[in-house]
């Protein structure tokens, strides 16, 4: 009887956010399946099933006539390349910069400061931060006239902006701080007795950061991971913004079709995405028990 109470309480407990996750995450979710099976003609869309939308999306595929990859693949590969080098630096930044607040900052107080200065980005929006990027980087950008003012250049860089470049640089300003936050948070639970018995033991820093550090923060890691891989792959206004609507991405191509009102052949996208998105998160996931680490 007293456990039947305890599970009642606890359900009770858990039963308005599990209302609000369903609201608001289960049922759009299971609008946009239900959509991409839907037929639609220039003026309206029919609730009649089909398939026709997955496979318009992979027409041609592997390979088209030409030898050349579908344009889905293409689109896929230049999404997953901008996701896989936004990782990878924001990693590199993410840790270092966790790393310097959480051994080399001395004083909860500081922590909390520098850590407050690494968010004042986040105080205002995306597009803001975007574009104010285009008067530094452009062709009569402040990087272009230092650069041939120094006499490095003979003329202006073209590829500074709307190019690859800019759309990761744009990524990693945007998206470093979701790569801090969670690596700090695993450095501060680490046991600081466990660096003085490796520096006792004639560690070095490199080892100390490589052998201890690193495989205690990889929870963090690996949350930070999920958050900047998940944005990256669905982020469409970075993309159209910093690449001047010239580079495609699977979140662009969703964002078109949408304003197009081709809501089947948008939702099936999306759901190919989803599901791609999901199984780079189960891989990662495979990496750590996050539910024992947390």
């Amino acid at each position: 009887m007293k456990s039947a109470r305890t599970a009642a309480i606890a359900w009770a407990q858990a039963s308005p956010l599990a209302a609000v996750f369903a609201l608001f995450f289960v049922v759009p979710l299971a609008l946009v399946l239900v959509v991409s099976f839907w037929q639609a003609t220039e003026y309206e869309l029919l609730p009649a099933f089909t398939g026709q939308n997955y496979i318009d999306v992979f027409a041609g595929c592997p390979v088209n006539a030409d030898g050349d990859l579908c344009v889905t693949f293409k689109t896929y590969l230049s999404t997953l390349k901008f996701g896989v080098l936004t990782w990878a630096i924001t990693a590199v930044l993410g840790f270092s910069i966790a790393w310097f607040l959480a051994f080399h900052v001395q004083g909860t107080l500081m922590q909390t400061v520098l850590f407050i200065v690494c968010t004042v980005p986040f105080w205002t929006s995306n597009v803001i931060r975007m574009i104010s990027w285009v008067p530094l980087l452009g062709r009569n950008g402040l990087v272009n006239q230092t650069l041939m003012g120094a006499g490095l250049v003979d003329e202006p860089v073209d590829w500074l902006l709307f190019s690859d470049f800019s759309v990761v640089l744009a990524f990693v300003h945007l998206y470093t701080m979701f790569m801090i936050v969670p690596i700090f948070n695993s450095m501060m639970r680490i046991d600081r007795s466990l660096l003085e018995a490796a520096r006792d033991n004639g560690a070095s820093p490199w080892q100390t950061m490589v052998h201890v550090v690193l495989p205690l923060s990889r929870t963090g890691l690996i949350i930070g991971s999920i958050f900047v891989l998940a944005l990256v792959m669905g982020d469409f206004v970075t993309v159209g913004v910093m690449g001047g609507q010239q580079i495609a991405s699977v979140g662009k191509v969703i964002q078109v079709q949408t304003s197009y009102l081709q809501f089947p052949m948008a939702a099936a996208n999306a759901v190919i995405l989803l599901a791609v998105v999901l199984m780079m998160i189960a891989a990662l996931m495979r990496l750590v028990n996050l539910r024992k680490e947390l």
